[in-house]
């Protein structure tokens, strides 16, 4: 490899030889002014490039694709490299234009990502599958070989619509910008749904979506920051700021400690640094932090 992907390859090899549990991608189809890149194609390319290294999507927009042709793209992905997904997932929520240009009604999404997910349910089993509902319809479909190992399904978004979703339909809740409060609340919300719909309440894993940034200094860290989610979200950064840790590595280690302590198993951290090596090694110290606390 040459170019961007031999820098991309050093770089996902460090991770991995860092400890890090597992590496982060998004996914967008044609977010605000047109940024994007596909999240299982992204994955698969980060899961190539290191030798055992996890990958996280947060969040893979399932509500935009049709959930036949994901449990193949799954399945093909497990069959590369087992047991190395984790699958968030969710319905967008801050440009319905995205949505649109989909072919999505942005007020069906909801009822859409939950047919989504009882289809991909169905043909993750590898057993002929059909089903009818208000978006999809399918008879005896049948994915094979399926996989022997299904990737854990988190389920994004912060109304009481995802935890139901997250209750009925996922292995755990990923939210972003809520807080640890939130956090235990809506785990217990989730497990009360679970357990009334005959689902183990102890069989979820939640995690946590954060954007955080280090810098020379607080200052420094903050404006990194702001800028980072402003050009991406087209919104001022103080909407955000009390959910997304900035300073040195003790600062936010120490904000996100709250987390751990309701019982948050995965955070994916979008972190802004001024340069790939100090991004890593700061991802590492605030793990080694929350474990050793």
């Amino acid at each position: 490899m040459t170019g961007p992907q031999q820098v991309l390859a050093e770089y996902l090899r460090a991770v991995e030889d860092a400890g890090l549990d597992y590496v982060c991608c998004g996914d967008h189809i044609s977010f605000y002014i047109g940024f994007g890149s596909d999240g299982l194609l992204t994955a698969a390319a980060y899961a190539a490039m290191t030798n055992s290294l996890p990958v996280s999507i947060g969040i893979y927009l399932l509500v935009l694709r049709h959930p036949v042709a994901v449990a193949r793209q799954i399945a093909t992905f497990e069959s590369l490299f087992p047991g190395r997904l984790i699958f968030g997932v969710g319905i967008g929520g801050e440009d319905p234009h995205e949505v649109e240009i989909c072919g999505v009604e942005p007020k069906t999404r909801g009822r859409r990502m939950n047919e989504c997910l009882q289809i991909l349910h169905g043909l993750l089993e590898g057993t002929p599958f059909s089903f009818e509902g208000e978006f999809f319809r399918i008879k005896d479909a049948l994915i094979l070989p399926a996989p022997k190992t299904k990737p854990p399904i988190l389920i994004g978004g912060r109304s009481d619509a995802a935890l139901r979703r997250a209750a009925l339909y996922g292995d755990g809740w990923l939210p972003i910008w809520v807080s640890a409060r939130r956090l235990k609340e809506a785990s217990g919300q989730i497990a009360e749904v679970a357990e009334r719909n005959g689902r183990r309440a102890d069989s979820f894993t939640h995690g946590l979506q954060v954007w955080c940034a280090t810098g020379r200094n607080r200052s420094d860290a903050r404006n990194r920051l702001a800028a980072a989610m402003e050009s991406l979200y087209q919104i001022p950064f103080e909407r955000f700021e009390k959910w997304s840790p900035y300073g040195s590595t003790q600062e936010i280690a120490e904000a996100l400690s709250p987390y751990i302590d309701v019982g948050c198993k995965y955070i994916n951290l979008t972190l802004q640094a001024p340069d790939p090596h100090s991004q890593i090694e700061t991802a590492a110290a605030i793990r080694e932090y929350l474990i050793n606390r």
